[in-house]
């Protein structure tokens, strides 16, 4: 076999990417260490103190034996919060905080390139990404003497992006953001917020010559020397943003409900559909459920609970109707036609003798 020349060291500001081929097939209590030297090796790279290995986690969870043998109650053990929740014909797909620390679709449960180990059988993630990190490198260090950083990956999606990408899930020896906040651009204007991911992108960068399809589950980075430490560091956690500092974290429908007492994952309130529902019933019947649970551990309108009938939502009005008792009413009404209106349905509200009604006027998109 020829084997290719040892990359030359990198001029100021490049990078080498090199894909590492002939892993194989990995099952669990496989040497993941061993295989990626062995994978540098062939390559004619020894991997070297500024190296960056990109691994993805899908071999390692394979290598640690991480199989779980039913998807549905996998998700649910490693899900830390539920953050969107959509009907598709597939089922319900999830966006939840994972056990591993990022969002992600269904907590990253894995049933796709699984292996002759599957039997059907699905993946979950390594619960401390970074820990799993800083024991591979300290196995690669064991082998070559030398300590290249470790990037373990994931593919997920992004909010507001349409497609998938590889993203730091866990990383050791690596700085995982470059801070240039305090420095100035290149007009001398100081730079006030800008902190890079860089573990992200040499995530996504690996991922180029990585591959689902290929086979070529890690790569070797070689040039971004000065975002490697002899410490393991931070790790990937650090690229996580929780609490208050998400912005973002439900989705259009779910901020409407938990905002009326039913956040998601409430037991027997059913996800909203992924595309907006033509059956305006449907959609009224959700908001029913929703509002029933908001109303639930509230005294003064507890009483109050909407029915749906036919094509509209009532709510009753007691016998003797107080003006109290109208105005309660038509809050309880104003919750339904909320949580319908988050769906995309444009309703409207009307006193009737002895109830307040909610009709539907018209679908619209949903804003999500």
């Amino acid at each position: 076999m020829t084997v290719p020349p040892t990359p030359p060291p990198t001029p100021d500001g490049s990078l080498i990417v090199v894909p590492l081929r002939g892993i194989g097939a990995v099952r669990s209590g496989d040497d993941l260490a061993g295989l990626l030297v062995a994978a540098c090796r062939r390559t004619g790279t020894e991997p070297d103190d500024g190296d960056v290995l990109v691994v993805s986690s899908k071999v390692l969870a394979k290598a640690l034996g991480l199989w779980h043998g039913d998807r549905e109650a996998a998700i649910a053990a490693e899900t830390r919060g539920v953050v969107a929740e959509r009907r598709t014909p597939n089922g319900t797909t999830r966006i939840v905080r994972s056990a591993a620390g990022p969002v992600m679709a269904a907590a990253g449960v894995d049933a796709s390139n699984t292996g002759p180990e599957a039997a059907g059988r699905v993946l979950v993630l390594p619960r401390d990404p970074d820990a799993q990190a800083a024991r591979l490198r300290a196995e690669v260090a064991a082998i070559t003497g030398t300590r290249p950083a470790v990037l373990l990956t994931d593919t997920s999606g992004r909010p507001w992006r349409v497609g998938q990408t590889d993203f730091a899930l866990g990383c050791a020896g690596l700085l995982p953001t470059d801070d240039l906040r305090g420095s100035m651009d290149a007009d001398g204007v100081a730079l006030h917020v800008t902190v890079r991911a860089v573990a992200d992108e040499l995530a996504g960068a690996a991922e180029l010559v990585k591959g689902k399809a290929d086979g070529v589950p890690a790569a070797l980075v070689r040039g971004a020397g000065h975002l490697v430490r002899a410490q393991d560091g931070p790790g990937a956690e650090a690229l996580v943003r929780f609490d208050y500092a998400d912005w973002f974290a439900m989705g259009t429908v779910e901020s409407v409900r938990a905002a009326l007492g039913c956040p998601p994952g409430t037991p027997g309130v059913e996800p909203a559909p992924a595309v907006p529902d033509p059956d305006p019933a449907a959609v009224m019947a959700r908001a029913v459920a929703v509002v029933a649970v908001g109303l639930a551990g509230e005294a003064d309108l507890a009483h109050l609970v909407p029915r749906l009938r036919d094509d509209r939502v009532e709510v009753a009005l007691p016998v003797g109707v107080q003006v109290q008792d109208l105005l309660a009413a038509a809050r309880v009404a104003e919750r339904v036609a909320v949580a319908c209106r988050a769906e995309g349905l444009r309703t409207r509200v009307v006193a009737s003798p002895g109830a307040v009604r909610i009709e539907p006027v018209g679908v619209e998109p949903a804003q999500d």
